[in-house]
């Protein structure tokens, strides 16, 4: 496994850039994938929630604390590792976290930056956007749905690279 502040944004040694797709997607090559990790600083946390919880209880008994202490910095790892969420395009999908979407009905994406966005996940956002953001990733990816069943306009992901998601999208199926 990688370092928690890295994210597997991984085009390949392939010309195009793409890889033999994972099971699941026969056929299919991955163009582009990235894991929206914990940034090392989030890792403070674990050391945070069994600092306090061994000071809280200390006085009380140490082993309860020893115990508390544990239970809360592992239940917070645990947490930060679930959370964890990978954007995948292949030639034949887009996936966000756990949706997914065929490539057909995938438009025009846009990235974000700075105050952009604050706007775009903000005043301008649409409630039946499909959302999916990491507080330790500040850039932003926004991909318009293009599929007419779906009342979904786009979806709006955090990534460490949005620029290179767009290029990815843009280029023809």
């Amino acid at each position: 496994m990688s370092h928690p502040a890295s994210s597997s944004a991984s085009p390949s040694d392939d010309p195009r850039g793409a890889r033999p797709s994972p099971a699941g997607a026969p056929g299919a090559r991955v163009l582009y994938e990235e894991k929206l990790t914990a940034a090392w600083w989030m890792w403070l946390l674990v050391l945070f929630t069994g600092l306090v919880a061994l000071v809280a209880l200390a006085p009380i008994n140490p082993w309860v604390a020893g115990l508390a202490a544990l239970v809360a910095a592992g239940g917070t790892a645990v947490a930060l590792v679930a959370s964890t969420s990978s954007i995948v395009i292949t030639d034949e999908f887009l996936q966000v976290g756990r949706a997914r979407i065929e490539r057909r009905f995938v438009g025009a994406a846009e990235a974000f930056r700075g105050d952009e966005v604050r706007r775009v996940r903000g005043p301008e956002l649409d409630g039946r956007a499909f959302m999916n953001f990491r507080a330790s990733v500040g850039p932003v990816v926004r991909i318009r749905i293009t599929d007419p069943v779906d009342p979904t306009p786009y979806w709006l992901t955090s990534t460490r690279h949005p620029e290179r998601i767009v290029e990815v999208l843009s280029q023809p199926v």
